[in-house]
């Protein structure tokens, strides 16, 4: 346990404000199940923070915003850490598993269309139409649904 205290645990999160939103809605939701504890946040920032000017798929590493916080997690210097589930890789390091997801409140993205065109969502676009997004799982998905569209990375 990385606290001094029994009564304390520490939260790992990464330093997006992302994130820390997301890691003070788990730290709020501790601390009314569990009044007699303090959960303090420490924050740092990962590999996928830092690498800004290309894709993240073609950094060529995995767990791009998870590693330095399993690192923590591994070294005890957290007690447990709060990831978007979107960002976690399909195999989880020995030793870790997902203790709780919370419930999710939309899961919808947002599409921001260029002043004076007529469309109002998605599936309103024309053929051939180019979608920027940096999200390969975006991209899937919309790839299923809009196979005439055309995706570009944004970086």
């Amino acid at each position: 346990m990385s606290s001094t205290s029994r009564n304390t645990l520490t939260i790992g999160s990464r330093k997006s404000q992302l994130a820390l939103i997301q890691t003070r809605k788990v730290q709020q939701l501790l601390e009314v199940s569990f009044p007699d504890h303090s959960f303090p946040i420490t924050s740092m920032t990962t590999i996928g923070d830092q690498i800004l000017s290309k894709p993240l798929f073609q950094i060529g590493e995995k767990s791009l915003f998870t590693k330095e916080l399993e690192i923590a997690l591994e070294n005890k210097t957290v007690d447990l850490v709060v990831h978007s589930l979107k960002d976690l890789p399909t195999t989880l390091p020995k030793g870790m598993t997902i203790g709780a997801i919370l419930k999710r409140e939309s899961p919808e993205d947002a599409l921001i269309i260029k002043e004076g065109l007529p469309y109002k969502s998605v599936d309103e676009l024309p053929k051939g139409s180019v979608i920027g997004t940096s999200s390969v799982r975006r991209t899937a998905q919309l790839k299923a649904s809009f196979p005439d569209l055309v995706f570009k990375d944004v970086v």
